[in-house]
């Protein structure tokens, strides 16, 4: 008997350790606070899964749902950079009634101009049954005299006047070719009164964690901005799903002692038959479930849409329209049912516990900036793995800066565009270091992975390299180099030149910069190891000198003083010494700033960095 017990023992200390054990007084600081409800003035109270931002905690409320109040009282929510007016919000349901705010005036018959009233996104779809509208501005005067009837006053001129035709009508394609602008406008309701459907709005419906569990057992749901997932908060039980709070107390027990109970007989099962189950395969089971779904539910917001591998398929019309290959996998140009584009990152077989599909999504899943791509989805299937992007028309910066590319003959950038390129691309960088709840660091900026957009807006992609960290840490640890060879900061691999820290992401942009001005990599491949030219350290001893740049496509001062202003920039930014470094924001103040006002930095120390490939999941095409 002793040695049976002996035997066991491990393994009851493994089981009992697994049991959730009941906390002892500990009061939620945000259960007082979130169950206080809040509301703009007119009567409608705002609770899970919204917040008002400037009345309410955001913990109380989920990612991206918060509310503002606007002059008449009334709470609005941006939606695809659009102001959309709340009406009402069924909770039991899980919908809302909006309408763009343009649209708000009560006393107004016009019908105002309006450039989109998308609602695309990952928070909201919208509800069934809902009738759509189009709106056409300037028509030409023959559809005026054909269709007279139809037209509406406008709000942008006393003489401008809005065709309104309803989603039916057969009129549509004809009217189509002969206005210079539509748009389509969603409406619960279309009697024929256009101005009143319009400011009666729509209903979405949201996609957020189910709140109805945790009320049911006495307690307020909210966000937890550290982990990352929805949190129950309760007077008595901070970390549970479930409260214990007045009857729910008796029913907690009595679940409590039948686990105990259960668990007791399971062991006494397990023990008998030791030789079949060992300790050490109870702990490699529990670690491998925990490093596979658990860990991906973990860190997957859940405001971002899941899909399954048959509707990454369907999407891509299987993967037929491929638009770049990496070490990672494939990326395809994808639609989605509403017809939006996207791009689907699709990942080969993963193996270990697949830290850098974690990586992206953990990251860039709490990201909202304009200069930071959208992750809309992902799919997460055994094996297969999936994320799905907003698409980017005009692919990567790398195509349109290297004079050798045969792709970019067409497509030079301009001096003007490429500086607000490197603004762009820094406030980015800034938003990860400052803008979030937890600091961001990429490891990975380069020229192929930043995406623009028709506008040529850039947007920072592929986060499968990055590191989360708390926001007050100066300095991380991490075991070996990541990056791209030539981006790579020196502490990265040589951790006796400094610390690992956000300056890092400055050196990588530094460099990428270099390559926007000089329209190459920074050391010319093109001549033999010997001579090859060094870009930042030949480009240094011009400015040093006051000499002409030599660069192409300069035609005007102004575009000599925006290039001038770059160099001297990336130069501060490629320092050896990380603390010889500017911030982030202080590189976007700099680029912002006069030319007077910057000095010249200190000589690059190092020479030409290495070629090899830091780490293998380097890609030739990155999203």
């Amino acid at each position: 008997m002793p040695r049976f017990f002996s035997r066991c023992h491990h393994i009851i200390i493994i089981f009992f350790s697994l049991v959730p054990q009941k906390s002892l007084g500990a009061l939620d600081p945000y259960f007082q606070t979130c169950s206080v409800h809040k509301d703009c003035g007119d009567g409608l109270a705002i609770r899970f899964p919204f917040y008002i931002q400037e009345k309410q905690n955001s913990s109380c409320g989920y990612p991206r749902f918060n509310l503002s109040c606007n002059n008449n009282g009334h709470p609005t929510i941006l939606i695809s950079n659009n102001n959309y007016t709340i009406h009402e919000i069924f909770y039991q349901n899980e919908t809302l009634r909006v309408s763009n705010s343009a649209f708000s005036n009560p006393n107004s018959n016009c019908v105002p101009f309006i450039n989109s009233i998308s609602v695309r996104g990952i928070r909201f779809d919208l509800a069934p049954n809902q009738t759509n509208l189009h709106l056409f501005y300037n028509c030409s005067s023959s559809v005026h005299k054909s269709w007279a009837s139809k037209f509406y006053p406008s709000c942008y001129s006393e003489n401008d006047t809005v065709l309104a035709l309803s989603g039916q009508d057969p009129l549509i394609k004809n009217v189509s070719m002969e206005c210079k602008s539509s748009v389509l406008a969603p409406v619960e309701a279309y009697g024929g009164g256009i101005a009143e459907s319009l400011r009666n709005g729509f209903v979405l419906k949201w996609k957020a964690s189910n709140c109805s569990i945790c009320e049911d057992s006495g307690g307020y749901c909210g966000f937890d901005h550290i982990k990352y997932h929805f949190k129950c908060f309760c007077p008595n039980r901070p970390r549970a799903w479930k409260c214990t709070a007045g009857n729910n107390k008796r029913v907690f027990v009595i679940a409590l002692v039948t686990s105990f109970a259960g668990i007791g007989v399971l062991v006494v099962i397990i023990c008998y038959f030791r030789g079949k189950l060992s300790s050490k395969k109870i702990i490699y089971f529990w670690k491998k479930e925990t490093l596979t779904y658990q860990s991906v539910e973990a860190f997957l917001p859940l405001a971002i849409r899941r899909y399954s591998y048959s509707d990454i398929k369907k999407m891509t019309n299987s993967f037929k329209d491929k638009l770049g290959q990496g070490g990672y996998g494939g990326v395809y140009k994808g639609k989605l049912q509403d017809g939006c584009f996207v791009a689907v990152k699709v990942l080969k077989e993963l193996k270990g516990n697949g830290e850098e599909f974690l990586n992206e999504v953990a990251s860039i899943g709490r990201t909202s900036h304009v200069n930071i791509v959208t992750l809309m989805g992902v799919c997460f299937e055994e094996s297969k793995r999936a994320l799905i992007y907003e698409f980017m028309p005009n692919g990567s910066l790398e195509k349109f800066i290297y004079k050798e590319n045969p792709s970019n003959a067409t497509h030079q950038l301009g001096w003007e565009t490429l500086y607000k390129i490197a603004i762009g691309i820094a406030r980015g960088l800034e938003y990860l270091h400052r803008g979030c709840n937890t600091r961001i660091l990429h490891f990975d900026i380069k020229p192929h992975n930043i995406l623009l957009d028709e506008n040529f807006c850039p947007k920072i992609s592929d986060f499968g390299l990055a590191k989360i960290c708390p926001r007050e840490e100066s300095a991380i640890s991490m075991l070996g180099a990541r990056g791209t060879a030539g981006y790579i900061a020196p502490e990265v691999f040589c951790r006796n030149i400094g610390k690992v820290s956000h300056k890092s992401d400055v050196y990588s942009y530094g460099m990428m910069v270099l390559e926007m001005v000089g329209g190459r990599n920074n050391f010319d491949v093109s001549v033999d190891r010997d001579s090859e030219i060094y870009f930042p350290h030949w480009i240094y001893k011009r400015i040093e000198l006051d000499e002409e740049l030599g660069l192409q496509g300069l035609v005007s001062n102004e575009d000599e003083e925006i290039a001038k202003k770059m160099i001297i920039v990336s130069l501060w930014c490629i320092q050896t010494d990380p603390s010889s470094r500017p911030s982030i924001s202080k590189v976007v103040d700099m680029l912002e700033g006069s030319l007077d006002s910057l000095q010249i930095s200190p000589k690059p120390f190092l020479s030409s960095p290495p070629r090899t490939t830091i780490d293998s999941s380097i890609a030739t095409v990155s999203l």
